[in-house]
């Protein structure tokens, strides 16, 4: 009698087992479409930002230095600046990895790593790849994305410096809000345009 309600138990057990393991599959299959965006888009990413953190462990070798993109990034807001006659000049900051951003002989802001905007660009490529399209729009749209991330990213640095030095109380407002608020919402933008008109969902 003992092993006999030993075994009921122990089918019990696997009965439970099964329901349980055909409730996840069930579940596997219902959100399917959601469960293999979030491991791509999280695959992406990891992936992204482990080659970029390679790319700053390999570039950034003196103390107080950046990157050569933020520099390249620093450099093209100094040109855009004095398109538009603006007196700006870059200077490398003594006590920090960073690059002193000097408009009309005062010093206003400063450019470090995360100032690049390659982080955005990180999520933006990954929120495309997690709703990829045919490969050569999906390639196409990321370069054109990341292109114009990088232009509004210096344009923002470039107006910030000036907004900062006619408007000094703004600052923080400036710097933490409205700037910020401008480029997420144009990668919201694109986001929305790629997935309504070239993803393989848009249909």
């Amino acid at each position: 009698m003992f092993f006999l309600q030993k075994y009921l138990n122990i089918g019990g057990l696997i009965y439970i087992a099964l329901l349980k393991i055909l409730r996840l599959a069930n579940y596997i299959k219902t959100y399917r479409p959601f469960l293999l965006f979030l491991g791509k888009f999280f695959l992406t990413y990891i992936l992204l930002s482990v080659v970029y953190q390679f790319y700053l462990s390999q570039t950034v070798v003196k103390p107080n230095d950046v990157d050569p993109f933020t520099r390249l990034v620093g450099v093209q807001t100094e040109f855009l600046a004095e398109l538009f006659a603006a007196d700006v000049n870059l200077s490398p900051h003594e006590n920090q990895p960073s690059i002193k951003l000097i408009y009309n002989g005062n010093y206003v802001a400063r450019i470090i790593e995360g100032c690049n905007a390659l982080s955005v660009m990180i999520l933006f490529v990954s929120f495309v790849v997690a709703f990829t399209g045919k490969f050569r729009t999906t390639v196409l749209f990321m370069v054109f994305g990341c292109v114009l991330i990088h232009f509004l990213n210096i344009s923002r640095i470039a107006l910030l410096a000036s907004a900062i030095y006619h408007y000094p109380q703004y600052e923080g407002f400036l710097h933490g809000v409205l700037f910020p608020l401008f480029i997420y919402g144009v990668v919201f933008l694109l986001w929305v345009i790629w997935v309504n008109k070239f993803s393989a969902d848009a249909k």
